[in-house]
């Protein structure tokens, strides 16, 4: 008799893109997410190998969809931009995420909040800010061997990865990227942008009416000149005049 072999069966495994909580619990959170992220898109808009994503679930374990995390901002030096349903990490060179930031909310919990900081300490990432609005307060961690040091001082700190520059001032944070723009809110980029509109077409029309003038100008002096020529040619016609009837002309 034959023993038939059946061949092994793959379990695929899965991994989540959602745990269906929300991005965030409250509006100053979302905002706060929002701006860093976009801001971030906006200072790496030219290396096509630094990827960014908020809120996006980061696998670090091939075969363990357990072992997850959603920083509310991540920063990816060496990885393409493009669009991912998740960070599985063995498909990106097995490279971390370097930078994470996670704006709190009255909804974080110590013990929540202990085990991201295990996480992100445990799976890689260089540098960890943590910003609660709601109490102004900013902290940093950097990664030194194999765990994260505090930074004693965050007020005036340069991110070594990043090149922004944390500035904490009594009501809020700014955040300062390396060519001294400071970090804003897409309602704030807009109105910068419509006052730049504003300002180019200003400088359009007076630089049209500056042109008209000159066209005015110019064509007043081209007037002139045709009836100076007008003049001289009747005063031609006069002495040819005065010729003609014998009157001497050379003492006119």
């Amino acid at each position: 008799m034959v023993q038939q072999i059946t061949p092994e069966t793959t379990i695929e495994v899965i991994y989540p893109e959602s745990d269906g909580q929300p991005m965030a619990d409250n509006t100053e959170q979302f905002a706060w997410i929002v701006k860093i992220k976009e801001n971030l898109e906006i200072l790496f808009a030219s290396p096509a190998d630094v990827f960014i994503a908020g809120d996006l679930f980061w696998y670090p374990v091939q075969g363990n969809p357990n072992i997850k995390q959603a920083p509310d901002t991540m920063v990816v030096f060496g990885r393409p931009k493009g669009k991912r349903s998740s960070y599985l990490q063995w498909n990106e060179d097995n490279i971390p995420p370097q930078v994470v930031f996670e704006i709190l909310s009255p909804g974080n919990t110590l013990k929540e909040m202990t085990k991201k900081l295990q996480f992100y300490q445990r799976y890689g990432v260089e540098e960890y800010y943590i910003y609660d609005p709601d109490k102004n307060d900013l902290n940093g961690l950097l990664s030194s061997g194999d765990s994260f040091e505090v930074i004693e001082e965050m007020n005036g700190w340069v991110s070594p990865r990043l090149g922004i520059r944390f500035i904490l001032t009594p009501n809020t944070l700014e955040i300062v990227s390396p060519t001294g723009q400071k970090f804003l809110s897409p309602l704030e980029i807009d109105q910068l942008r419509e006052e730049e509109r504003q300002r180019a077409e200003q400088e359009r029309q007076a630089k049209e009416a500056a042109l008209q003038e000159l066209e005015a100008a110019s064509q007043e002096k081209e007037a002139a000149l045709e009836e100076l020529e007008k003049e001289r040619d009747r005063y031609q016609e006069l002495l040819a005049k005065l010729k003609q009837k014998g009157i001497e002309t050379d003492n006119l």
